[in-house]
Parts: structure tokens; sequence; C-alpha cells
């Protein structure tokens, strides 16, 4: 099952994501893995990460996985609920280190290696095209590439979900 759970800047998508992976592994009685893409690059990006890494507590083991995902998640095996927050800051990672790189081949590893990932993945990424065209030809590079990742996890996703005010609104479910 892949389960991606899109929102803007703290609309709760986070904390949804927590929920929704905490709720599945229980259910199933599986251990559930956290994947952050987040690098502390100042002192207000390590603020964040400290209050996610306290809103999720100790009982989540850690990977820390700045840009290597598709790779990540080709070694995985399952069973077990894994909750990847955030895709927006691993493209971010990408754009900044290989800025020319071919990214629609890079969502199609993303896309492939999530469909075969044995375990079930809930996945966090900003929805960041509702708003004011960037000025800057990075920012609309850097959206529109954002748009194309989402577009591209969400066509593979079982279940995608808006979160808006920290209100979960299902956009796709798929039934088995």
């Amino acid at each position: 099952m892949i389960h991606l759970i899109l929102g803007g800047a703290r609309s709760g998508k986070s904390r949804y994501g927590l929920s929704v992976a905490s709720d599945l592994a229980a259910r199933q009685q599986v251990n559930k893995y956290f994947v952050a893409t987040a690098t502390s690059f100042d002192d207000e990006m390590q603020h964040r990460i400290e209050r996610h890494q306290q809103e999720r507590g100790k009982d989540w083991p850690l990977a820390e996985v700045p840009l290597a995902l598709p790779e990540y998640l080709a070694q995985q095996s399952g069973p077990g609920v894994m909750l990847v927050d955030c895709l927006t800051l691993w493209l971010n990672n990408q754009f900044y280190h290989f800025p020319e790189q071919d990214f629609p081949a890079l969502f199609q590893s993303l896309t492939e290696a999530l469909q075969q990932c044995p375990l079930d993945v809930v996945l966090i990424a900003n929805e960041i095209g509702l708003g004011v065209i960037p000025a800057g030809d990075v920012s609309r590079r850097f959206v529109d590439q954002a748009g194309w990742l989402n577009q591209a996890v969400a066509a593979i996703a079982d279940r995608v979900t808006l979160v808006v005010a920290g209100i979960p609104v299902i956009v796709k479910e798929v039934q088995a």
C-alpha cells in the first residue's frame, strides 16, 4: 500500500502521517520505520527537525536518507510500515546537489522502487503549487518539479490525502 499525504506548510500533514502509519502498523502488528529526508543546514531547520523528533517519539527507528531514496526503498524487506517525511525536501536536496539531472527519470526510479517495496509506505509531501507563481527561474523550476513529482507518486498511490488546516480530505482511494 502506498499512501501519499499532501498539504501546505503547517497544515498538519506530518502529524496526520504519523497517525496513519502508527495505526496501520498497530493493526497489522508490524514494525514501523521513519525515513527523514531533511538535512540540518541552519538553526531554524535544526529546530524543525527537533520538533518533529519530539512529535514522533523514540519508538520509530530512524533512517536519514537525503538523496538515495529509490535505492533505500529497494533494499527493504517486509513486512512493516515506513513513513517518509518528506518528498519535497528530498526533491530540494536533489535540486541542490544535481540541478541538471533528468528529473523524469529520477521520478520513475522512485515510483518503481515504491511499487516494488514490500513495506506499506506513507509519504509526506508539500502541495506548493497552489500559491503565486515564483518570480525567479530556479524557484519556478522547483515548483514545476515538485508538482510533477507529486503527480507521479499520486498516479501509483493507493490512497492520496490532502490535509487542510489539520483536516484530512481523501483525494484518491483504490479499493482492494
